[in-house]
């Protein structure tokens, strides 16, 4: 879940954004058109952003797009198989050996309820018994969702659509990470914490898919502060989640990013595409712009 989303709130006189919008206009320290950044949920469709105020303001009014990764990149076929293997244990290790039994019995129990099968069905682990725990983490998750959501489409999500759109626009399109870093970040945590963090999920998987509503309803409502409080209550579910963690999800991308937007915005105005819960709080991307002398407003329409 800290993976796939995170966020919080201030405002003081120079803040004039509202909580209730994803979407919010940067400008002065110098600007001479503004640039727009627009906070998304992994798992929303693209038909989504029709309904975002000011976000055809948005796209006409920018020259470029910067999603979190240049999705062009990650479609690169050395890339694509790169991803998948980093989600694939070493050889001679299987998800089997690494539990014990009776973590095994639990896992299986949740894999039959969510995905229909298990470990115990031989075609079935072919597929799974390779899988690092971060990697079962996620398809897990985003099982769950499926099968709330019958219209999901992988291949149509929100994330996409703004770097599609400025593809077929002829606009330049950019990644503030490399596909590297991402594979690093979502599965390259030391096996024994991807299996902490794995049977943490197992053991506490109806609290993570009440979050999971809570959020997603937050998002299509564009509501950032409900998206907080609903963050608030994941984070007391006790699954050991430590500062160094938050940094590593949130906190040092959003410091790593905002040290990127300057030159990228005074080079062309820019649309930047990234997850809601990097936007907010005191180490959010709207307060480090903000702190760095530029304006940022809410777009009402």
């Amino acid at each position: 879940m800290r993976k796939l989303l995170l966020i919080a709130t201030a405002i003081i006189a120079s803040i004039t954004y509202s909580q209730a919008q994803i979407l919010y206009r940067i400008s002065g320290k110098g600007l001479e058109k503004p640039s727009y950044i627009v906070g998304t949920y992994h798992l929303a469709p693209a038909s989504f952003a029709d309904s975002i105020p000011g976000m055809k303001t948005a796209i006409e009014g920018t020259q470029q797009v910067c999603g979190e990764l240049d999705i062009m990149d990650a479609f690169k076929p050395e890339n694509a198989a790169r991803l998948m293997q980093s989600q694939m244990l070493p050889e001679g290790t299987t998800l089997t050996s690494l539990l014990t039994a009776e973590q095994l019995e639990r896992l299986n129990k949740l894999l039959l309820d969510v995905m229909g099968s298990n470990l115990n069905d031989e075609a079935f682990a072919a597929q799974i018994d390779k899988m690092t725990p971060a990697a079962l983490s996620t398809t897990l998750s985003l099982s769950s969702y499926m099968k709330k959501v019958e219209s999901f489409n992988p291949m149509e999500l929100i994330d996409n659509y703004f770097q599609m759109l400025a593809l077929q626009n002829g606009k330049a399109v950019k990644g503030f990470e490399t596909v590297d870093f991402q594979m690093g970040v979502l599965f390259g945590a030391p096996l024994e914490k991807q299996v902490n963090d794995l049977m943490c999920m197992v053991d506490h998987f109806k609290d993570t898919e009440e979050m999971v509503d809570l959020i997603t309803t937050a998002y299509f409502s564009q509501d950032l502060t409900q998206i907080e409080e609903a963050m608030e209550q994941e984070s007391k579910i006790d699954c050991g989640t430590t500062e160094e963690d938050e940094d590593i999800l949130i906190n040092n991308r959003n410091r790593n990013w905002v040290e990127l937007m300057p030159d990228m915005m005074a080079g062309q105005p820019t649309l930047f595409v990234v997850g809601a819960g990097h936007l907010c709080g005191e180490k959010g991307v709207l307060k480090l712009l903000e702190k760095e002398g530029y304006t940022i407003e809410g777009m009402k329409e």
